[in-house]
């Protein structure tokens, strides 16, 4: 018994330790080069992208409370920059047309297979999950602009 209060003990102890070592946030503002400043982006499809994708493929992240206990707040940078390094709507102005239009039929192919957004992202947030109309209104605008990309 007094093994196990000597081990929780220093369980927490670890804890309240690694509470200090936090990620930097995501939280940038510029937004010069904004998909929506560099392609026709109608409201609605932006208001979709930053409901469902923003968070973890743009330079601005809202994050949740959870966010600010670790190790979830690491997990949630780690996640955030992978997002990023894959699709940044906030850098797409900077993208060569050619990766623009590539990273535009990638984003068609995850929305058609249902990988994007994640399972794991609409579990909290309800917002993300698009009706099969919205998703085809998604679709539809990455065909129209791709073609005008090319």
């Amino acid at each position: 018994m007094k093994k196990l209060k000597w081990t929780a003990g220093i369980l927490l102890l670890l804890f309240a330790v690694i509470q200090l070592f936090r990620p930097v946030k995501n939280q940038g503002d510029d937004q010069t080069a904004d998909i929506s400043q560099v392609v026709s982006l109608p409201d609605s499809i932006h208001t979709l992208l930053q409901q469902a994708c923003y968070d973890c493929h743009s330079n601005y992240t809202h994050y949740p409370w959870y966010a600010q206990i670790q190790p979830v707040g690491w997990w949630l940078a780690n996640h955030v920059n992978e997002g990023k390094k894959e699709l940044n709507f906030h850098e797409f102005g900077k993208y060569p047309s050619k990766r623009q239009l590539h990273k535009l039929k990638e984003m068609k192919e995850q929305i058609v297979k249902g990988e994007m957004p994640l399972s794991s992202y609409t579990l909290v947030h309800k917002e993300a999950i698009w009706t099969p109309a919205q998703q085809q209104a998604v679709i539809n605008w990455i065909d129209s602009t791709a073609g005008k990309i090319r």
